[in-house]
């Protein structure tokens, strides 16, 4: 019997098959090639009871890719999930969810939630930054169960990866999604203003028979890794058709004479905060290669 693993907890991985949930454990040849099963990976399975069900996995099927945070397998896009306001957007954070999607060559698709308590101008801010750049810019309320059908037809037939800082509503656009979730949703810290995290381990949702979502821990900070500072406006695809006006190549776009990409951000082809982000991130790279 084939099926997918939707979670994995203590050595048991629970396998969404045709049958039902089977709970599963790994066969030790696994241990001993040194190969962990993963959520997201297509296996097959062995029976040993019926009720309730139970068996071994006996085989990973070949996987698509293999994600390293989330530690995940056969992952198709991502959705990223931001509130444009309680809390506001961080751009910066945000620029690193989409450069870290693009580094594992993953489809992005940018949620923003909350738009039943958010200004005009304050939606209109976001669409001018990002819709743009080339990403599917979605706009929800998780609450309100707005948007859910635009959702659910970028999900349909995918496994996606949901992703986003804490306290910006993804456990709840998931339980919209998915009520049988019943997750939590945890408050907003009024203190702080930061949500708590609410999700504690990777697990898949099965929305359909071939569409599948997983929710993973919120984040307050990410890394770009071992990233060359060179490489970082590969990550920004809006500075693409302009590069080909710059002098030099190799051009940074910081402090260069005759640059397309500043050209293009003076006449507004650009996003005054993608390019702000681009910089600030530029910085951060090379002064970490100093240390």
């Amino acid at each position: 019997m084939n099926g997918k693993i939707i979670k994995g907890i203590a050595g048991f991985y629970y396998v969404h098959t045709s049958a039902g949930l089977v709970e599963c454990k790994a066969k030790g040849i696994f241990r001993k090639d040194k190969i962990k099963p993963l959520v997201g990976d297509d296996v097959e399975i062995e029976l040993t009871d019926e009720t309730p069900l139970t068996g071994n996995i006996v085989q990973i099927l070949p996987r698509r890719n293999a994600l390293i945070r989330p530690a995940s397998a056969n992952i198709d896009q991502a959705l990223v999930i931001f509130a444009i306001v309680k809390p506001n957007p961080n751009y910066n954070l945000l620029d690193r969810f989409l450069i870290t999607m693009e580094k594992q060559k993953l489809k992005a698709v940018i949620c923003f939630n909350k738009k039943d308590i958010a200004a005009p101008e304050e939606r209109r801010e976001l669409e001018e930054a990002y819709g743009r750049c080339g990403y599917q810019v979605l706009f929800v309320s998780g609450i309100g169960r707005q948007g859910m059908d635009e959702i659910r037809k970028c999900l349909k037939g995918k496994t996606t990866v949901v992703a986003g800082p804490s306290g910006v509503g993804k456990s709840t656009i998931i339980n919209a999604l998915y009520p049988e979730a019943n997750m939590e949703t945890g408050e907003i810290s009024r203190k702080i203003d930061r949500g708590k995290h609410t999700t504690r381990h990777a697990q898949l949702f099965a929305l359909d028979e071939d569409t599948f979502i997983m929710d993973t821990p919120g984040f307050t900070s990410l890394s770009l890794g071992e990233m060359e500072k060179e490489e970082l406006q590969g990550y920004y695809p809006e500075f693409a058709e302009y590069e080909k006006n710059c002098r030099f190549g190799g051009c940074a776009h910081i402090s260069e004479p005759v640059c397309g990409i500043k050209d293009a951000l003076a006449e507004g082809k650009i996003s005054q905060v993608r390019y702000h982000n681009y910089v600030v991130l530029y910085e951060e790279l090379k002064n970490k290669r100093k240390r």
